[in-house]
């Protein structure tokens, strides 16, 4: 049998607190690839892992060994911690599920392989510049509508693929409480460019990346214990990846593949994380909106860092918070620097 794509060049990035025996189900897809497990919660707890599956696993006291003083940059009792997985993978490409996700079915009734599209995403290119109504112009089936710019066919290349969810939505607590019985059940058969200068609110249940193109400004921030909000570690990220990726001109896709969300959280409990984040989201959007990035910031390492200052000029109002997560984002850089040198 062919080794499936990118074996040797991709690790399965997943946060826990609990045995993973959800990997039973994903066996078929992801037996031949590498995991890299972040234990979460009581490092004493013991993570079970199915028989077979090659993995490293990194809990809090990892953590503090590796990063030392810097340790805090990484949240703690949160799944923001899977960021840290990113930091010591050595590979090109990251995926990053979430342990209530499992394989969903096609409306065929077959088993989406959720990291072969994945995969198809980030090596097929982008088209943030224009968009395609016809979607993926690249898919099968598919191509550039007329009037689409013939010199703008070669695309960019893409730095993020962004999948979704069936059966339970990734709603705010808000919504969760006024649509208690919701579920998605609509697949929608197409992958998209997010466009150049739209934001968007990126979930890091079902997502990849290539580490490489964007890594270093994939931090999910300061959440969890301690920390005055939280449920906003992917979409911080996503944030700030989407400002960079149209600084250096690389794209964004959203859409297929989707995933099994089995588990809906306590929306009661999620209120608490949230209150801060509903309102402070109604300035941060706008200041990543009109935040400007220099000529001089060429690279995503030094984008990242002009980022994080913007951000303690330009949310420190909000609260001491932000600049406390300004210095944890130039925390992480010099973390990423110091283990990929």
């Amino acid at each position: 049998m062919p080794s499936p794509p990118l074996v040797d060049n991709l690790d399965i990035v997943i946060p826990t607190i609990r045995s993973l025996a959800f990997l039973e189900q994903w066996r078929p897809f992801f037996i031949k690839y590498h995991l890299i497990i972040i234990q979460d919660g009581d490092p004493t707890a013991k993570i079970e892992v199915p028989e077979g599956f090659d993995y490293e696993l990194y809990n809090r006291n990892d953590i503090e060994r590796i990063l030392g003083d810097k340790a805090w940059c990484i949240s703690f009792k949160d799944s923001a911690c899977r960021c840290f997985g990113y930091m010591v993978s050595k590979k090109r490409y990251i995926y990053t599920i979430d342990d209530d996700c499992f394989v969903a079915k096609d409306p065929s009734g077959e088993d989406i392989n959720a990291l072969e599209q994945h995969i198809k995403n980030l090596l097929c290119a982008s088209t943030p510049d224009f968009f395609n109504t016809l979607y993926d112009p690249y898919a099968p089936g598919s191509d550039f509508v007329r009037g689409y710019p013939f010199s703008m066919r070669e695309g960019k290349p893409t730095a993020v693929s962004h999948g979704l969810w069936l059966n339970i939505p990734d709603y705010d607590a808000p919504t969760q409480m006024v649509k208690p019985a919701e579920r998605n059940t609509r697949y929608v058969d197409a992958v998209m460019t997010i466009p150049k200068g739209t934001l968007f609110p990126m979930c890091g249940m079902n997502l990849a990346f290539d580490r490489t193109a964007i890594g270093p400004a994939m931090y999910f921030g300061l959440m969890g214990e301690g920390q005055p909000w939280g449920r906003y570690d992917d979409m911080w990220a996503g944030w700030c990846v989407k400002k960079i990726c149209d600084h250096l001109d690389l794209g964004v896709k959203t859409g297929l593949p989707y995933i099994w969300h089995s588990k809906a959280s306590n929306p009661f409990v999620n209120l608490r994380k949230e209150y801060k984040g509903i309102f402070w989201q109604e300035e941060i959007i706008p200041f990543f909106q009109q935040a400007t990035l220099s000529a001089d910031s060429k690279d995503v390492f030094s984008c990242y860092t002009e980022l994080a200052e913007k951000v303690r000029e330009g949310l420190g109002h909000l609260d001491p918070y932000f600049s406390k997560l300004a210095d944890g984002m130039i925390a992480w850089v010099e973390c990423w620097k110091q283990l990929n040198p």
